[in-house]
């Protein structure tokens, strides 16, 4: 094979790669520069540090450090962060939020799944198509076996936004976090890529 048919067919590979990172009105891109300042803003929102491993500010150095380094593949890294971006009127685009894939294990072929977006688009769908987005990367690109994710009790809007997309509960973790309210438990939830994509324990509770 030539150089440059091997070339073609890489670019051809990354473009059918990509292609599975756009829905009907939301893509999910990876991460520039500019997202530095609206990044820094929500990692550094208080109100969501429980639902993370982050109990202090985060610095825009840190994060610039980050984005050095996010240009690396999901198998270097172990994490992938892709910001959510909304279309608007005249296919034009603004970013809505952010969904990350971590603790990703290219042995078992897993990875624990993530997502924020902004208070004022929430209630429009976003969320829901950027994670079926997602979930057709990691299924049908990345080839995982499943996705996990851990939901705190009282977080009805995200269980309701996962078990909707095909997550089955698999467990309670009792009093994982700790939050302004005390200790709470944590439902983890579970997508297989064998498991059918239709709602699934529809009790929240």
């Amino acid at each position: 094979m030539t150089s440059t048919s091997s070339g073609k067919q890489e670019r051809m590979q990354m473009k059918n790669e990509w292609s599975l990172l756009r829905g009907r009105k939301v893509r999910l891109r990876a991460m520039e520069p500019e997202d530095t300042e609206i990044i820094y803003r929500w990692e550094n929102d208080p109100s969501v540090w429980h639902l993370g491993t982050g109990l202090a500010p985060v610095s825009r150095f840190t994060l610039e450090q980050y984005l050095v380094n996010a240009h690396q593949d999901i198998y270097t890294n172990r994490q992938l962060r892709l910001m959510i971006d909304r279309k608007q009127r005249g296919q034009k685009y603004v970013t809505s939020g952010c969904i990350d894939l971590f603790d990703f294990d290219p042995v078992h072929m897993r990875a624990g799944i993530g997502i924020l977006v902004r208070n004022e688009d929430r209630g429009k769908g976003i969320a829901s198509e950027a994670l079926k987005v997602i979930l057709n990367y990691c299924f049908d690109a990345l080839t995982l076996n499943q996705v996990y994710c851990h939901i705190p009790e009282g977080n009805t809007s995200s269980l309701r936004l996962f078990l909707r997309n095909g997550f089955r509960k698999a467990g309670v973790l009792r009093e994982w976090i700790r939050t302004p309210d005390g200790r709470k438990d944590v439902y983890l939830l579970q997508r297989l890529a064998a498991d059918p994509s239709g709602s699934f324990n529809k009790t929240l509770h």
